[in-house]
């Protein structure tokens, strides 16, 4: 019994995670610009994964693709990547998990078959949750590190004053799903245990007879190999047995002893 609910428990939280990162990569507020110094402003600016955008006072926004792809930073499209392999990892181990679950019989599956996909499925959700948390890490690097340089430049009295951007709330969304991610995928690793058969345990135990329980037979008998001729002696009138020779071999007369 627990061992299906440590299973079905993995499964509802590696779903929550797989859902996660799908929502996180789909936001558009993973950079939002920073108002500390000018909490008044017409314009708020922020960026997501595959557009930018521009909201007026006024409430209309506007939002515009990037129509590059060799134009952006080599990171942020590491970033692209990261969050699309976690998601394709974390789907495909959603469709294993399901047909892995104790609780759903299809056909004449084994508990050893279930117990292989449950332990795939969770590989399978531990790395799309690590793809998902350095993915989301690596662009928050990139935010720090290009805060403090406009920030720089803006204490050394530059003219053209740049726009400093912050983390945004897509950021924490996807540090989150791929916690529960990871938390699902050992939690299905740890039910993988459950599913092992208990006589694929012992396969290897082998049990000796004691030597008190066997019984010999003794008697007047003969051990020999089975291939010794059986020899015949015949003994009656005119039958003289051979005499021996020094090394225990009998000796039998010739024809020519004889003549």
């Amino acid at each position: 019994m627990s061992t299906t609910i440590c299973q079905v428990m993995g499964f509802i939280v590696s779903s929550l995670g797989v859902a996660g990162c799908i929502v996180s990569t789909a936001m558009d507020t993973w950079s939002t610009q920073d108002l500390y110094d000018n909490p008044v402003t017409a314009v708020f600016q922020y960026q997501g994964l595959w557009r930018s955008c521009v909201r007026q006072s006024s409430g209309f926004t506007e939002c515009r693709p990037y129509f590059t792809i060799l134009g952006l930073p080599a990171m942020f499209q590491a970033v692209r990547a990261l969050m699309i392999v976690g998601i394709v990892l974390g789907i495909l181990g959603l469709l294993v998990c399901v047909f892995a679950l104790k609780c759903i019989h299809i056909g004449s599956m084994e508990n050893s078959a279930k117990a292989n996909m449950t332990l795939t499925s969770g590989i399978m959700f531990i790395v799309a949750g690590l793809c998902a948390i350095t993915g989301v890490s690596v662009f928050a690097n990139m935010l720090v590190t290009n805060f403090w340089m406009s920030t720089a430049n803006m204490y050394q009295g530059m003219q053209n004053v740049q726009n400093r951007y912050t983390f945004g709330s897509a950021l924490f969304v996807g540090w989150v799903a791929g916690g529960l991610a990871l938390v699902g995928g050992i939690m299905m690793c740890l039910a993988c245990k459950g599913l092992i058969p208990e006589e694929s345990r012992y396969k290897a135990v082998s049990y000796n007879a004691s030597g008190r329980n066997i019984s010999y037979r003794t008697g007047p008998y003969k051990v020999g190999s089975g291939y010794e001729p059986e020899t015949k002696t015949r003994k009656g009138a005119g039958y003289e047995e051979a005499p021996r020779s020094e090394d225990g071999r009998r000796s039998y007369p010739s024809k020519y002893d004889y003549v």
